[in-house]
């Protein structure tokens, strides 16, 4: 039997490497889009194929897809990954997240490219907040209204594929996506094995949580289904954390450390994010905390509801937090180890 062809775009990344893997581990005929300089560290297997790609140069994007195509003339699946999620300058977001995804699908309209479907990876914070004070969980019905630059770019790509009437995508809104390889919480886990616990606000805070491995199974689930077609889906584990329980659950999983939770008031998280956004413009370097980050760590409600997922392709959490943290710092601590032998 013919393999089923997907190409997995944004493969080089956190999440990347896990789609890819996944990939053939279900027997898919794999191809993986990147940029030339993109680091390949999690795409080692030698039965993936490489479709290099410059995204910042349309006229080229659909003579290189046509030329790497598959021998039966399209992928039958494409999940558009790629994306950016800090920028040294805001301006980028619209172009990375927008642009290249306008750019992208019409190259693949213009090439007779168009896959069986197309799932686009966007975010939570396309919906912006909601209901801060009652925290009813989030679900499908909310009506978007994004407050961060990285937010309004990932709702106006949502809304430039709903314009595509005939163009079958399917979307993800995922909450916090952790696991092995992540840096964003992985710098929560060390400050944590350092006995300190930085919360933001002193109201409380539902947050949310997805591993990595559930997401990706999530992505292939709503494909293979035949319910998924131009519809939005957020994806959460089903369960809100407050940041002392995700505190636990990390001191535990790092072996029973001792933590000292400090809270620090939205005042002065502003003022440093400001500060750390301006280094970070100077130096040309993204800086993971910035205005829009604080806007994010400031929104209080986080809490989901999946339950659209769930009817349409029987989605489910295998990891917990709990279970998903002791894998993610199980990976921290070896590649802590082994930074430790390379400096001896």
């Amino acid at each position: 039997m013919t393999k089923k062809t997907i190409l997995i775009v944004g493969a080089g990344g956190f999440i990347g490497g896990f789609i890819a893997r996944t990939a053939l581990e279900r027997g898919f005929d794999t191809y993986v889009a990147v940029r030339e300089s993109t680091s390949r560290r999690y795409l080692a297997d030698p039965a993936l194929k490489f479709v290099v790609l410059d995204y910042d140069d349309p006229d080229t994007l659909g003579t290189r897809l046509r030329e790497n195509a598959p021998e039966s003339g399209r992928w039958d699946y494409i999940i558009y990954n790629l994306g950016a999620t800090k920028c040294a300058n805001f301006a980028d977001f619209n172009r990375i997240n927008y642009l290249y995804v306008r750019d992208f699908v019409g190259a693949l309209e213009d090439e007779n490219l168009v896959p069986e479907k197309f799932l686009y990876m966007s975010s939570l914070s396309a919906l912006g907040p909601v209901d801060e004070k009652g925290y009813t969980p989030i679900d499908s019905t909310a009506v978007p209204h994004p407050n961060t630059r990285y937010g309004l770019s990932k709702i106006k790509a949502e809304t430039f594929l709903q314009t595509r009437t005939s163009f079958p995508w399917i979307i993800f809104r995922p909450t916090g996506v952790y696991g092995p390889h992540e840096r964003d919480y992985l710098m929560m886990i060390k400050c944590i094995d350092s006995h300190f616990d930085f919360g933001v606000g002193f109201r409380t805070q539902m947050l949310t949580f997805i591993y990595v491995e559930d997401l990706v199974g999530a992505m292939f689930d709503a494909l293979a289904s035949d319910r998924t077609l131009h519809k939005k889906y957020i994806i959460s584990e089903p369960k809100a954390y407050t940041q002392k329980e995700f505190r636990a659950i990390v001191a535990k999983a790092l072996g029973g450390k001792t933590v000292i939770p400090v809270k620090l008031p939205m005042w002065a998280v502003y003022a440093a994010s400001v500060v750390a956004e301006k280094w970070g413009a100077l130096t040309l370097k993204p800086s993971t905390l910035n205005r829009d980050k604080f806007k994010i760590m400031r929104q209080r409600n986080w809490n989901c509801s999946v339950a659209d997922a769930v009817e349409d392709f029987g989605f489910h959490a295998d990891y917990p937090l709990e279970r998903g943290i002791e894998k993610t710092v199980e990976a921290y601590l070896l590649e802590k180890a082994e930074a430790k032998k390379k400096k001896k």
